[in-house]
């Protein structure tokens, strides 16, 4: 491993932006970014208003050089957490200083696989982003090893193989569900179905959703969510078929709907707004459904809008009214959340994209594959890109962002900036946006 401090993901896989508050415990009370994009695990910024443009406002700290992953980072408190393959047999997971990049501490596993023929271009390496709070950091490895470990001193506190204590499947294309802590619970789609396990020892407590048992229905390729729908909390999922709402307490399944995908490549998991979900998959369309309950008691859902227009990998952002999507055919969408009517699309713009929006900025900074960060105007008007620059060669992991501390649990004075944390494919690299 090389530090430097010169100034110079098939599959990270698409998790859920959300318009209504998530978990208590997904919820950090610190301005940190403790999970699969973001504190509210719905792509949206915190902590104020960003600069109005990149070049010499965005100033890389530090980096350091790694395996491979398609983990995005997470940080809790001053630490910031990223994970690796190494030597394509373990699995590696360093804390380091947010500020500084100092090392305090590292642990690694064996558990590398290698995937099918036809999706070696996209590695085989660590997919899953983890989850973290203040004491606990829970990591999915490829195999379905589910590791929880002590974010301060890196000591493991328990671990799940799924695969050798439940029987369940392994996934052909290995895990890649970000995990969601809340409360005392961690929940996460492994090969066996959506699953709840005990945060304190990681002792399964149900599972539910089972999927099928070939490469194109098993397992899953979503992150799930938890949301108040009909005025029920609940975790909201995306199997490979279909989207569903699960009670929190026994995963008994609330309602569901079919979505029509190819090969199962149901990637992206829903918006939610209120009692609407957005859904859409490789080689299906664009649809809003409305959940309501039907006599008070049965979950009714009905299709408000679709859209022939196709999204991939890349999960959406919502700004306002409006949903900013990156689309199979690799152009930006900007598309009206009452009514599915697009208001502009753009030219091809790359494979993929992960993205970070700020309501209070009115703009979105999008971290493509091929490591071009793009600063854009929420313009229902028309597409504005603002700034552009190059931060990586190759970035398929969750760009995270958020602002500079200026105390245990308080962002600091205006102007202090932002942290934005970069996970290239053979690094990791710390900026300053200020």
């Amino acid at each position: 491993m090389r530090y430097s401090y010169s100034s110079r993901l098939v599959f990270t896989l698409v998790g859920l932006s959300i318009l209504c508050g998530p978990s208590p415990r997904s919820q950090s009370a610190e301005p940190s970014w403790g999970q699969w994009r973001g504190p509210q695990r719905d792509g949206q910024s915190i902590g104020g208003k960003w600069p109005e443009t990149l070049g010499d406002r965005l100033k890389m700290v530090w980096e350091v050089e790694l395996g491979p992953s398609y983990s995005g980072p997470v940080t809790s408190g001053d630490l910031v957490f990223t994970t690796e393959t190494v030597d394509k047999q373990f699995e590696r997971v360093t804390a380091f200083k947010l500020e500084t990049g100092q090392q305090v501490w590292t642990t690694k596993w064996e558990g590398a696989m290698a995937v099918p023929f036809f999706a070696a271009s996209n590695g085989d390496w660590i997919r899953a982003t983890p989850a973290c709070d203040e004491n606990n950091l829970v990591v999915a490895g490829m195999r379905d090893v589910l590791v929880c470990l002590d974010t301060k001193t890196g000591k493991e506190k328990w671990r799940v193989d799924f695969a050798k204590q439940f029987g369940d499947p392994l996934q052909a294309f290995g895990c890649v569900c970000s995990p969601v802590i809340d409360g005392d619970a961690v929940y996460i789609q492994v090969g066996g179905g959506t699953t709840k396990l005990s945060l304190a020892d990681g002792k399964m407590i149900w599972q539910t959703l089972k999927g099928g048992d070939s490469m194109m229905t098993g397992g899953a390729f979503s992150s799930p969510i938890i949301a108040t729908v009909t005025g029920q909390r609940q975790l909201v999922v995306a199997t490979r078929d279909r989207l569903a709402g699960v009670s929190l307490e026994d995963g008994r399944e609330l309602w569901s709907e079919p979505i029509e995908s190819f090969r199962g490549m149901n990637i992206l998991t829903p918006v939610v707004a209120g009692d609407r979900l957005f859904s859409s998959a490789h080689s299906g369309r664009s649809r809003m459904f409305n959940v309501s309950m039907n006599d008070g008691s049965v979950a009714k859902v009905d299709q408000v809008w679709d859209n022939k227009a196709q999204a991939y990998m890349s999960t959406p952002v919502v700004v306002g009214d409006h949903l900013y999507m990156h689309m199979k055919n690799e152009r930006f969408v900007c598309m009206s959340l009452a009514d599915g009517t697009e208001k502009w699309t753009t030219q091809p713009f790359g494979k993929y994209w992960s993205m970070v929006a700020s309501p209070e900025s009115g703009s979105i900074l999008a971290l493509a594959a091929d490591g071009q960060l793009r600063l854009i105007a929420a313009d229902t008007d028309a597409f504005r890109l603002l700034a552009e620059t190059k931060v990586a060669d190759d970035s398929w992991a969750h760009l995270a962002v958020q602002p500079v501390a200026g105390g245990a649990v308080q962002p600091a004075a205006d102007g202090a900036g932002f942290w934005v944390m970069v996970r290239a494919l053979d690094r990791l690299r710390i900026y300053r946006w200020q």
